[in-house]
């Protein structure tokens, strides 16, 4: 069988990329008007006065009270006396107000989506324990934060090994040109939180991300209460320290407890304690991929309607005795639908659909570069998101 011979990687330095910048003409960036930018944009952050964004689903915009009379949004206010310094957290970034900030290069910036307390900046903290977390509100606002050089990194979640997979990662992860340079997987321990002094057995109430409320389903069952969602598990901390409702609870992790100023009253009140995550670390340049230790490789492609073409293409693979840790299938939005007409009968409509894979080998292995010239044959389009050592530690 004859092997077309495909170029996988394409690395270069900073250096090369500025020597090289005639042969790309998207590339108009000035430094000298970059720098420009940043002053101004600092001095409209300095002229802009601080607020707190707060994005909770539409169902919660109503404050959490025992009356219904009410019906202003839910706002942040000063804590009252739980947490005195919860103002001066860092506010997230949104995708339409990113400036960009100083960095000496004494520390990586790892940006997240969600506030400080969230499992994402958990996972950041484990990746680069010295690191300076930048939360954001959205997932779109962590890519272009590392788009537009105002962090290093970004850690997103990608999967959860009881909810499953995190689709909008998956559909932003092609979308946009990031690399795939590291994973971490992160053991997910869900707390009881409550303002100060309350019982357990008080509460009538509890806020937290919807998958959170999922996972604690048996012990919220049993203490009768009221599930109200909130766009992540560290937003429902906070929500729960400002408004300061004995009633009210929260599902969060015990970090968020300490940055909040509330009370653990229950510990691992998960269904499943085997309750993991797994992050993926993303960066503007792929990592040099080697051998000195387990590697992953991420890739997605498409193929031609036919019978066993999906096997096929699994087949280059187990071939190679490489084995897939991991395979999604997603839907192309922009050729949702395929028509062909193959017969006398009339057309025939497919839905066309987008193929991740991970598969547990490195770049630098001549096997990985044969399977992926392989699969190419009969792909019509393949691209390979990273190459990045495997995190066997929990």
């Amino acid at each position: 069988m004859a092997l077309k011979a495909v170029p996988i990687w394409v690395c270069f330095s900073q250096s090369d990329f500025v020597q090289n910048k005639k042969q790309l003409p998207n590339f108009r960036v000035s430094f000298a008007k970059l720098r420009k930018w940043e002053c101004l944009a600092l001095k409209l952050k300095l002229a802009q006065p601080e607020r707190s964004q707060i994005h909770v689903d539409d169902d919660e915009k109503k404050p959490l009270t025992s009356t219904d009379s009410k019906t202003e949004e839910t706002q942040i206010t000063e804590s009252k006396g739980f947490h005195k310094d919860l103002n001066s957290l860092p506010k997230p970034l949104s995708a339409t107000d990113l400036v960009s900030s100083g960095n000496d290069g004494s520390k990586v910036r790892v940006a997240y989506q969600g506030l400080p307390g969230a499992y994402s900046e958990a996972a950041a903290l484990k990746a680069y324990p010295k690191c300076e977390t930048v939360p954001c509100d959205q997932f779109e606002s962590v890519f272009k934060a590392v788009e537009l050089w105002l962090v290093d990194k970004a850690v997103l979640p990608i999967e959860n090994s009881v909810g499953g997979s995190i689709h909008r990662n998956y559909d932003l992860l092609l979308r946009h040109r990031l690399h795939i340079v590291g994973e971490v997987q992160l053991t997910v321990n869900h707390c009881l939180l409550g303002v100060p002094g309350v019982r357990k057995e008080e509460l009538k109430r509890v806020l937290s991300h919807p998958q959170a409320l999922d996972q604690c389903e048996i012990a919220l069952n049993k203490l009768g209460v009221m599930r109200v969602s909130a766009e992540d598990t560290a937003l429902a901390a906070q929500i729960v320290a400002s408004e300061g409702i004995r009633e009210t609870g929260a599902v969060a992790s015990s970090r968020a407890a300490e940055i909040y100023g509330l009370d653990i009253l229950a510990q691992t009140i998960q269904d499943d304690l085997g309750n993991v995550t797994r992050f993926l670390i993303l960066a503007r340049e792929p990592i040099i991929p080697g051998t000195d230790k387990p590697h992953k490789t991420s890739i997605v492609f498409t193929l031609e309607e036919g019978p066993g073409v999906l096997f096929k293409a699994l087949a280059v693979f187990a071939l190679r005795e490489i084995n897939l840790s991991k395979i999604e299938s997603r839907p192309q939005r922009k050729r949702p639908l395929r028509i062909v007409d193959d017969s006398n009968k009339g057309s025939a409509k497919y839905f066309d659909y987008l193929f991740y894979i991970d598969f547990e080998a490195s770049m630098a292995e001549p096997r990985a570069q044969y399977a992926l010239a392989h699969l190419q044959e009969f792909s019509r389009f393949l691209r390979v998101l990273g190459c990045y050592p495997m995190d066997t530690t929990l």
